[in-house]
């Protein structure tokens, strides 16, 4: 074979690839200038791929910034916290005094887990307080050890926390929330120094507190809270019971094991029949992830539902193009279109429209957390991962609903498509 025919040979499939280009430009062009000619029809179409796919967006990026937030709250509170309590029976059909933790059982573990930092028990008591216009209102006093402040990582408003040397020398001293002192004295400075009798016992504000983070309502801390020295708490109760242990590890690593090992130290002192819970945050860490999660994906159901109407809005207004257009499809054909030529044609248009809408509802979805972050100064926790998701989508609900169109119009007679008046 000589070189002349060996060049033809070898400028076919060049050629070939030419033409295919060609094509492809051609047909994308057509799309474009029937999105050109029909603008509102396409625009009116493309807004529910907008607003599909904008939802998309901000659903993922709500639910990893509520994720986030509520996962850095409980972080906040304290993942070394553990915490125990008695919680009654194991059968109720047992008559048995209440077996109840005490401050030995404090100490005890303190001395057979290793790791513990802080301990403190919790003593509760409650006392009504006036409120003015002859109205009384129950008041909540817990007392605590001084480590509680640093174990529960309270926020100190104004004055001080009582410390060892009050606790030792069962000082009359009390802290109050910042709502009781708004309420009983007007302000949180307001309340220091001031008075309150509990079972007639003159007890002196030395300081005004709050909780450092939200504990969604799961604290035994309620807004309107008094702490004051277990040791003088007891004397209100004339038993060595507490309500509760509060533990604080060194290293948040070893709270599964040490709570495994709290609860067993703890059964070992008292009666078989006794129930105590142990818990720990990691748990509710755990369960505060999953349940973010699940809401989460409820959200994007609810997103994709909008983007299958909006790909059926696509596939109506396609069918409906193509009914419109029955002559030109005719035409084409006459001239020599094949069949994959008028095929990707109509869903080129159909993927132009979905695209577009998916293109300017990503653009949207992500200018709203920007915007939020620029006046407002809170950061939304972005996922440049679902904007691509949402466009490759979009994409795909055009080429998805946009194919019967298609097909529809490549099977068409070109005689009877002439035909058509």
């Amino acid at each position: 074979m000589n070189s002349s025919s060996q060049s033809v040979i070898g400028s076919q499939p060049q050629a070939v690839r030419g033409t295919q280009s060609i094509a492809l430009r051609e047909i994308v062009m057509l799309a474009i200038d029937s999105f050109r000619l029909n603008q509102i029809r396409f625009a009116l179409t493309a807004l529910g791929m907008v607003i599909g796919t904008a939802s998309l967006i901000l659903v993922v990026t709500i639910g990893l910034s509520g994720r986030r937030y509520v996962l850095t709250s409980i972080q906040n509170i304290g993942t070394n916290l553990i915490w125990a309590e008695y919680a009654g029976l194991s059968d109720a059909s047992i008559a048995s005094v209440r077996d109840y933790l005490t401050v030995d059982d404090m100490r005890a573990v303190e001395q057979q887990v290793p790791g513990i930092q802080a301990a403190s028990p919790v003593l509760n008591l409650h006392q009504s307080f006036p409120s003015g216009a002859g109205k009384e209102r129950d008041v909540l006093i817990l007392g605590v050890s001084p480590e509680y402040a640093d174990i529960r990582r309270l926020y100190l408003v104004a004055g001080r926390f009582f410390d060892q040397q009050d606790s030792l020398a069962h000082s009359k001293a009390a802290l109050v929330t910042e709502k009781f002192a708004l309420t009983q004295f007007g302000s949180a400075d307001e309340a220091i120094g001031k008075t309150l009798a509990i079972s007639n016992v003159p007890i002196v504000i030395i300081g005004v507190f709050r909780e450092s983070f939200d504990t969604f309502g799961q604290s035994e801390i309620v807004d309107e809270t008094l702490l004051i020295p277990y040791t003088v708490a007891r004397y209100f109760t004339g038993t060595d019971a507490v309500n509760q242990i509060y533990f604080s590890m060194t290293d948040s690593g070893s709270v599964p094991w040490a709570t495994a090992a709290i609860l067993k130290a703890i059964k070992a002192r008292h009666r078989s029949e006794s129930v105590y819970d142990v818990g720990n945050l990691s748990e509710v860490l755990s369960m505060a992830g999953k349940t973010a999660t699940a809401f989460s994906i409820v959200l994007l159901l609810f997103s994709m539902v909008t983007l299958m109407v909006s790909g059926v809005g696509i596939m109506n207004i396609m069918l409906a193009t193509v009914r419109s257009r029955i002559r030109e499809i005719g035409i084409r054909k006459a001239l020599g279109a094949t069949f994959r030529e008028i095929q990707l044609q109509f869903l080129a248009e159909a993927v132009l429209i979905s695209l577009s809408g998916g293109v300017v509802g990503t653009v949207l979805a992500m200018a709203l957390p920007f915007s939020i972050a620029f006046f407002t100064g809170y950061r939304l926790q972005v996922s440049w991962l679902s904007a691509v998701i949402a466009i490759l989508v979009s994409c795909a609900v055009g080429i998805a609903f946009g194919t019967f169109p298609a097909v529809r119009a490549a099977r068409m007679d070109p005689v009877e498509a002439l035909k058509y008046e």
